[in-house]
């Protein structure tokens, strides 16, 4: 009998690695939902091909990047820099002006963040989550442990979500 192989899975999912935030997502006819939060729930999964002491992959530093980028998302208004449908009139002083469909909307300069996407969904905070915690990762630790895949779910509420995968 050949000998057997298998995977390794780290998953990460705290009640502190949240962050609560506003948005309002935007349609592909011009349209778009009025401005609304929630509270998100963050989730990680690691899949990697080995494991001993030198090749660990702590779950301290996994945690750290996890709540580093909470931390950052937290009780922010969050805006699509990418929109075709969302204009920056005015960011001087302390305000920052858009609009939106026809709306005007002024936010405080330091509760508005703009993410480098076209809408913000469940979909594109997962993926610039997943991004953003590997540029937080030690290369090395990824490629010693052979990291096959990162994947980062995001729920705006319970049960309701999405999820991004990078591969290695």
């Amino acid at each position: 009998m050949s000998e057997l192989s298998g995977i390794y899975r780290i998953k990460i999912r705290k009640e502190a690695l949240k962050f609560s935030a506003a948005h309002m997502t935007f349609f592909a006819d011009g349209t778009k939902e009025n401005l609304h939060g929630h509270n998100y729930r963050t989730e990680l999964r690691v899949e990697f091909e080995k494991f001993s002491l030198a090749e660990m992959l702590p779950f301290s530093d996994l945690k750290q990047g996890m709540k580093k980028i909470c931390r950052e998302w937290d009780e922010m208004v969050l805006l699509p820099e990418r929109c075709p449908f969302l204009k920056v009139t005015g960011k001087s002083g302390p305000s920052v002006e858009i609009e939106a469909c026809g709306k005007r909307y002024v936010f405080p300069a330091d509760e508005t963040l703009f993410l480098p996407t076209d809408n913000v969904t469940t979909e594109s905070l997962a993926e610039i989550f997943c991004r953003r915690m590997i540029a937080l990762l030690s290369k090395d630790s990824l490629m010693e442990a052979k990291v096959r895949s990162i994947e980062v779910i995001i729920e705006e509420m319970l049960g309701q979500g999405a999820s991004y995968v990078v591969t290695f």
